[in-house]
């Protein structure tokens, strides 16, 4: 059972490690064993990320502002200086915009689709020969897609851009699944809602308003999103290709499409 889930050996990038989700499974990679290059615009973050994380195990740093292609470019060409393979890649880097339809900016819309969506889709590009050199039939390499639960219903705050990205980003799993098979999978995950920078306000304002929503009545944890990346990383998940998992405690099942207004008075 220890071997259906081990990582033991394996090398990884994570973008947008330095805080939230792509933090959790950075940690809970090295924790299991894997070698760990992160990656996220903020040097100095990247290098206290490192600091957090050497102790327990291999930790790499390379920054690199994610929302332009040229940027993608170099980072795949530093890990190509540095690996003759790649065994899992999570993009997990992104960010969010939440404004009226009538006041939604073009700024909004690019900002946030150049680094949900295209950034995913280049840095694959430029990573997809470590990647297949990597994998085999029995033994595929892995690449996981951050997407949203926002992406699989219609969310309670107009976030026009980050839900359509992020609703791209799991067909693209799709698309890239088809692609890559028999030697990569290509897999998605839709989180909920789980602490993070991008999410602090939000929680700040609603968490109970969430909590009171979602059929498992709690947020996520740093284990239910570093539990299903692992699985679909190990042994375990070597089946599954162009899947979009939710590991948002229910919420994509809710029957709720609104924030009821007596829980936005007594929030």
């Amino acid at each position: 059972m220890s071997d259906l889930f081990s990582l033991a050996g394996k090398t990884a990038l994570v973008t947008g490690a330095t805080h939230g989700i792509g933090a959790m499974i950075a940690r809970g990679f090295i924790e299991a064993g894997v070698r760990v290059y992160i990656t996220a615009r903020n040097k100095a973050e990247c290098d206290a990320m490192v600091a957090e994380l050497s102790p327990v195990g291999e930790c790499v740093a390379i920054p690199a502002d994610l929302s332009r292609e040229e940027e993608c470019v170099r980072l795949a060409r530093e890990i190509k200086e540095r690996e003759d393979r790649l065994d899992i890649l999570v993009n997990n880097a992104g960010t969010g915009w939440s404004a009226p339809l009538e006041q939604f900016p073009a700024e909004g819309w690019d900002k946030v689709l150049d680094l949900n969506l295209k950034a995913p889709f280049y840095l694959t590009r430029e990573l997809a020969s470590l990647l297949k050199q990597s994998g085999t039939p029995e033994d595929p390499a892995r690449i996981v897609n951050i997407g949203s639960v926002d992406a699989l219903r219609v969310a309670e705050f107009p976030t026009y851009s980050a839900s359509t990205s992020k609703a791209a980003v799991h067909h693209l799993t799709r698309i890239l699944a088809a692609d890559f098979a028999p030697s990569v999978t290509v897999n998605a995950i839709a989180p909920g809602s789980f602490p993070s920078r991008m999410m602090a306000e939000v929680l700040e304002g609603f968490r109970p308003v969430i909590e009171a929503v979602t059929p498992l009545k709690r947020i996520g944890r740093a284990a239910d999103v570093v539990g299903t990346t692992v699985f679909l990383c190990s042994a375990a998940g070597s089946y599954l290709t162009g899947t979009v998992i939710p590991v948002d405690g229910g919420l994509s099942t809710c029957r709720l499409g609104f924030v009821p207004p007596q829980f936005l008075k007594a929030a």
